[in-house]
């Protein structure tokens, strides 16, 4: 019996899925919401995540699930607090979760811990990544074996505080009509634990190859990074934030620049919007979560998932959650 459109688990609150097939099996690398009765905010303070719970099923009819805690934030030195979207990846007969949180000055950065187990327990590296800033960490493991991180998220990601590279803390509002900001792109080192190249800015280009405007909030790079490749080539995908919608976009190489595609999702009961796609037993899946379960709660959500059609040539249908 299929489970699509309904929660995986509802025993906790779980959000921001990054699904990934290792070994035959689906696993879903969620944040972990915790339960509390604290006002909702541009910045972010109703999402008070401490710990990642990995899910898994042995095929999509199957139960899913929690294999427990894998990494907690206590473990985790160079953390203060709100551990927030992870991702995952494998390599050389390691498993690697990347996750973004605080550093003790506040400032969001992004820690890498290992496995021998895709479903942990995982151990952290004692420092953040060099380099990194913002949230929502994607991780691309090419067909070469190169790796490469995909992230960064505006208003409480911290996004627009990087523009320069250098860490601003109240830096001029983003013009209009100046190009948007697209996610932050870096490669990673052979052993997945730091940056390669220093990390850059992705452009995000519209039909005509011109930059996305920061205006254009109905396109424009908000937050939640995801790459998957389809016929050789790259494909971004991401939320627009306040619009609330999942949109993609098309490239040539892992860097982009990428050529904005169109919808894959119309908005999802809460505020928020974040997602994975992922690939089984040839067909086309979509992660994605919502806060149906509670009613509306922000940072009470749950998720969820159903099969996207994509043509040959690229394109992914758009779908309505609830129809």
């Amino acid at each position: 019996m299929s489970k699509q459109r309904v929660p995986l688990v509802t025993h906790i609150f779980t959000a921001d899925p990054s699904a990934h097939v290792f070994n035959d099996k689906l696993y879903i690398y969620p944040s972990h919401d915790l339960a509390h009765d604290g006002e909702d905010n541009d910045n972010g303070d109703e999402y008070q995540m401490e710990d990642y719970h990995i899910l898994s099923m042995d095929n999509l009819d199957a139960e899913c699930v929690d294999n427990g805690e894998a990494l907690n934030m206590r473990d985790v030195p160079w953390v203060s607090n709100q551990m927030w979207a992870p991702d995952a990846a494998y390599k050389d007969g390691k498993y690697y979760l990347y996750f973004p949180a605080r550093d003790k000055d506040g400032i969001f950065r992004l820690g890498v811990a290992v496995s021998d187990s895709p479903v942990g327990p995982f151990q952290p590296e004692p420092n953040y990544i060099e380099g990194s800033f913002s949230i929502d960490p994607a991780v691309l493991v090419d067909d070469d074996g190169k790796a490469y991180c995909y992230n960064g998220g505006l208003w409480g990601g911290q996004l627009e505080k990087w523009q320069t590279f250098s860490y601003i803390e109240n830096p001029e509002e983003i013009p209009a009509d100046a190009p948007a900001l697209g996610p932050v792109f870096a490669q990673l080192t052979e052993d997945m634990k730091g940056f390669a190249t220093k990390p850059q800015f992705i452009q995000i280009l519209d039909e005509n190859g011109e930059p996305i405007k920061a205006g254009d909030e109905e396109r424009r790079y908000f937050e939640g990074p995801w790459v998957h490749k389809f016929n050789g080539k790259y494909y971004l995908s991401y939320s627009t934030g306040t619009t609330h919608y999942i949109v993609y976009a098309e490239g040539d190489k892992p860097e982009g620049p990428f050529t904005y595609k169109g919808r894959i999702l119309e908005p999802v009961i809460g505020w928020t919007t974040h997602h994975s796609i992922v690939e089984y037993h040839g067909k086309w899946y979509l992660f994605y979560h919502d806060c149906e379960l509670s009613g509306g709660i922000n940072h009470r959500r749950t998720v969820k998932y159903l099969e996207l059609q994509i043509d040959e040539d690229g394109t992914i249908h758009t779908v309505d959650p609830y129809k």
